[in-house]
């Protein structure tokens, strides 16, 4: 009996153990949720009576029809293999600027408040820039995993240099200011956390403020926004008025807000108050408690994504993990920064909050990437080595992994053969 109760023991499969930054992510991104249906219905509701005389539901309806299908997503990419992921990296990439492109032919893209953002038709319509925000951080953490040893000349950076210019090349002539430096700055923290020399992404940050200040200058649009950032009450009726009316919404709030569903900028004044204008609304309702509510839940997902990149099982595990986290708060971050008018107005949504179907879901997929690595989700890469695109087979368990304590896995394999070679 004792006998079968020890093969029974033995045979029962072991229980993987959840991780804090598991339950954290997960609950972190469900309030963000349930906050952003709750804020959307309040931010869309006043004008959507007014205008259509309907019960102000139907953004509501539409953002939980695809954080329901986003949260579906979310669940499959978490339990599918990583390398799977890694297989449909090139094809994802192909596809997102085959969509960047096709924005460019005359009548397939479709215009919104002059600029031509979406494919589609009636309300099927997705933002094909979304799509490259995620595209490029799987393309960046798949090309710097197979580089362990790091690059011996920045012209080395130039494949990912090339992808990532000509996404943003055709992101920023939409004109889509706010995705451009949404991924410029993802992609910066990404070669950071590869170990690319700081020296290096110095002069890439330089030359990319020298891009955005050009491409600014040459339209007057651009530049009157610009300038307007920094005094928008000067031009309140004209580029500053939206600038001007967010303000006018986070002073009024006060500490404790004027409550839930009380705003009044939101009815005919500030313009996109339910998408890329959501944290005004925030602050004028919930106030500054509101709205440092939900910079902690932010921060609650920035600490489970670096824990998770920190502990992620390979380089390119840890990669895609740190690359998913910089692009959920580098976005978080712009969006408020415009906001409270810190930064010139560009049109980037708050992350889980906003309306915004694309948005929503790619989050919401990057977030179940972020669980894939956090289960364990890993993949053996061909290093590239020698400056040159040599592959070699070898596995990354002796090349591109280091273990928690720095030392190299090679080393330990070394050590193991020479301790059998001793004992025999």
């Amino acid at each position: 009996m004792a006998t079968a109760a020890r093969a029974t023991t033995a045979a029962a499969p072991r229980t993987r153990t959840r991780r804090v930054e598991e339950d954290v992510l997960i609950t972190a991104v469900m309030c963000l949720l349930a906050f952003g249906a709750v804020m959307v219905y309040s931010a869309s509701s006043g004008n959507t009576v007014i205008e259509g005389g309907r019960d102000g539901t139907p953004y509501l309806m539409r953002y939980t029809m695809y954080g329901a299908v986003g949260l579906v997503l979310m669940s499959f990419v978490a339990r599918r293999p990583l390398k799977q992921v890694l297989a449909f990296t090139g094809p994802l990439l192909a596809l997102a600027l085959g969509c960047l492109v096709l924005l460019k032919v005359p009548g397939i893209g479709k215009e919104v408040n002059g600029a031509t953002r979406w494919l589609g038709a009636g309300p099927l319509t997705f933002q094909p820039s979304e799509l490259a925000k995620l595209a490029l951080v799987l393309y960046a953490a798949r090309f710097l995993g197979e580089r362990p040893r790091g690059f011996r000349t920045a012209g080395e950076l130039l494949p990912l240099g090339l992808a990532c210019g000509v996404a943003m090349l055709l992101i920023a002539s939409q004109p889509d200011l706010g995705t451009t430096l949404v991924i410029a700055a993802t992609m910066m923290s990404i070669l950071f956390i590869s170990g690319v020399p700081v020296r290096w992404l110095g002069g890439i940050a330089a030359a990319g403020s020298m891009a955005v200040m050009l491409f600014s200058i040459t339209s007057p649009y651009r530049l009157a926004r610009l300038t307007s950032f920094l005094n928008p009450w000067d031009s309140a009726g004209d580029t500053g008025f939206q600038a001007v009316q967010g303000q006018i919404a986070l002073g009024s709030g006060g500490a404790l807000g004027n409550g839930l569903g009380a705003s009044v900028q939101k009815i005919a004044y500030l313009p996109e108050a339910h998408t890329d204008f959501i944290l005004a609304i925030i602050g004028e309702e919930l106030g500054v408690v509101g709205v440092l509510g939900l910079i902690v839940l932010y921060g609650l997902v920035a600490w489970s994504g670096i824990r998770i990149a920190k502990q992620a099982k390979g380089r390119y595990a840890a990669l895609v993990a740190g690359g998913i986290t910089s692009l959920i708060v580098c976005q978080a971050t712009l969006n408020m920064f415009v906001v409270l008018g810190l930064s010139p107005l560009t049109g980037v949504p708050l992350p889980f909050i906003s309306y915004g179907s694309t948005n929503l879901m790619v989050l919401l997929i990057g977030a179940g990437l972020l669980l894939n690595v956090a289960r364990g989700g890993s993949v053996h890469l061909r290093a590239v080595t020698g400056g040159r695109d040599q592959a070699r087979s070898r596995p990354d368990a002796r090349n591109d992994v280091r273990d928690r304590s720095g030392r190299d896995s090679r080393a330990r394999g070394a050590g193991a053969r020479s301790s059998r070679r001793a004992a025999g």
